[in-house]
């Protein structure tokens, strides 16, 4: 039986890219949400407050839209450089749940320490819990589906070679 996944690379890390974008946003959300009771629409402008600044939460809807289009290619962005990497680096087709578990830390930091203090969102105190929730959510919503499927994908590749 033929598989019904995308048989190209774009159209793989497309698809795992919308996956893992829309895990990870709904993680977001729930979090959120439980913490402070706060609807969906405060993620996504967070997020559009990256290049916006705090005008993306006087925005409305348009800027909800533009937070969830920034997510889902900034998911999608993570996918690629895995699906990259994934039949450069050996490790990450021998120890895949390891190597998803390791690139989900590796987005977080990445994302945390690197990417988000270089836009508009004003820095936040340092805290444990919320860094090692973020830490997880990032292993468990991107790291460890990405390594899947892109594990998935290159095995059907190499199968039909």
């Amino acid at each position: 039986m033929k598989s019904q996944l995308p048989q190209t690379a774009f159209g793989m890390i497309l698809l795992t890219g919308l996956i893992v974008g829309a895990l990870d946003g709904l993680s977001a959300v729930v979090d959120v949400y439980l913490s402070s009771g706060k609807g969906p629409a405060i993620i996504f402008q967070y997020i559009a407050s990256a290049v916006f600044g705090k005008e993306a939460y006087a925005g409305g809807s348009s800027m909800v839209a533009l937070g969830l289009l920034f997510h889902l290619l900034i998911a999608t962005g993570w996918t690629t450089l895995y699906f990259i990497l994934y039949p450069r680096i050996k490790f990450l087709s021998t120890n895949k749940v390891v190597a998803g578990i390791l690139y989900g830390l590796f987005v977080w930091v990445m994302m945390n320490l690197v990417i988000v203090p270089m836009t508009l969102i004003p820095a936040r105190p340092f805290q444990w819990f919320g860094a090692i929730k973020g830490m997880v959510i990032l292993m468990l919503m991107i790291g460890i589906p990405v390594a899947l499927f892109a594990h998935d994908f290159y095995s059907r590749k190499r199968a039909t070679a």
